[in-house]
């Protein structure tokens, strides 16, 4: 065994994190590179979270391979992917060629080996997740020296929300003027430590992938929608420095409402694009109710609604209003899955009348789990890996 090649491996784990202020449309699809800037708090990875495993060999032959939760994927002719690991390659060989000593693992075939803990193409940034992992797993791998600010440049040529997903707390991706796309590029607004009373509560309509991938949406729209180019270069330049102000004055109210009118603004020019995306249903909608109620109950807004490209919603709220926001979900979906977990045990039923009986049930009926979470940290170096010493992967517990 002495004469074995070595097998090189490292693992992370990487968080999901979901726009305030969304992305939504982009101006060189090649790049990735979006028509507007964007702000997004980074779920805890107690909640949320992809663990991948990054290894190279010269025992490993044929191209690089990926199991995405016990499935192998085809990333030979995946652009996005190729890009990523291209750029990667290229850093490292820099390293190498300053450095003889160095092992050239530039040269060697990755296997990658990934698993998520939460729906796969549900609306629930997988992607994000998944490519700031794999990104962050193989410049650990590769011991590459960038920030992660110069790595989000990378991980944003995967899925453009993944370059929010290399920080934690509350971080921004600036859209950037270079036709390179070199100034695209993720900042943290504020650590998590900063705000860490932020809670999210998560109501998973449903775990099946959507009608519209967001990549086709996002083109239908810069096409067709009249509206679009008021968001693109008025609305959301403002409200990226209003919220960004919010966030470090830590003023929930202008948080919140901010927060909601993107939500509404980016919905709007899907309805307004040509046909007309719908990702919103009914039990969206009665969870916006719900929310609203409960804003009106407090007689201030003490939760935010918000909606990526599916029905799923995101409510987010303060720690102090727990009862006040999640205790009125609770109450309606009390034997719905996954209220167990160190956010969810501190939610208590909050039984009150004053949710209108159709909003009660259109919840009661659609909504199949719950994810309890807050704001949390970025990508975390573990131990747990998912190859093992011989280089094949570790089955993953279902």
């Amino acid at each position: 065994m002495s004469g074995s090649p070595q097998i090189y491996r490292t693992s992370t784990t990487a968080p999901v994190n979901i726009a305030v202020i969304k992305y939504w449309g982009k101006r060189d699809v090649a790049l990735n590179l979006p028509t507007n800037s964007s702000l997004s708090v980074t779920l805890s990875q107690k909640s949320l979270r992809t663990h991948t495993t990054a290894s190279c060999s010269e025992s490993f032959s044929g191209p690089d391979s990926l199991i995405l939760n016990g499935e192998k994927e085809d990333i030979e002719s995946s652009k996005r992917t190729q890009a990523c690991l291209k750029s990667l390659r290229s850093l490292r060989e820099q390293l190498e060629s300053k450095d003889n000593s160095l092992p050239k693992l530039s040269k060697l075939t990755l296997r990658l080996v990934s698993a998520n803990n939460f729906p796969t193409a549900a609306g629930l940034a997988s992607s994000a997740a998944g490519f700031a992992a794999l990104v962050r797993a193989i410049a650990n791998l590769y011991e590459l020296p960038q920030s992660p600010e110069e790595l989000s440049v990378i991980a944003r040529q995967g899925s453009g929300s993944a370059c929010r997903s290399l920080m934690g707390g509350y971080v921004a991706w600036r859209a950037g003027t270079n036709k390179d796309g070199s100034d695209s590029l993720a900042e943290e607004v504020a650590p998590a430590s900063h705000w860490p009373e932020m809670r999210a509560l998560v109501l998973v309509v449903s775990a099946e992938k959507k009608g519209v991938p967001s990549t086709a949406g996002m083109q239908t729209t810069v096409e067709t929608s009249t509206l679009a180019p008021a968001r693109f270069n008025e609305i959301v330049p403002r409200r990226m420095k209003e919220i960004e102000k919010a966030i470090h004055d830590k003023d929930f109210e202008t948080f919140a409402r901010i927060t909601m009118q993107d939500s509404n603004s980016f919905h709007a020019i899907c309805l307004d694009s040509w046909p007309p995306i719908h990702y919103l249903n009914d039990v969206s909608r009665a969870a916006m109710n719900a929310v609203e109620t409960a804003n009106r109950k407090a007689g201030k807004l003490v939760a935010a609604y918000t909606f990526d490209a599916g029905p799923n919603a995101v409510i987010y709220y303060l720690e102090e209003h727990t009862h006040q926001v999640a205790g009125v979900f609770r109450n309606i979906l009390p034997n719905t899955p996954g209220w167990e977990g160190e956010f969810g045990d501190a939610i208590g039923k909050n039984e009150y009348g004053s949710l209108e009986q159709k909003t009660f049930m259109t919840l009661k009926a659609g909504v199949s789990r719950v994810i309890c979470t807050g704001v949390g940290g970025g990508p975390e170096k573990i131990d747990q890996h998912l190859i093992d010493a011989s280089g094949n992967p570790v089955p993953v517990d279902s």
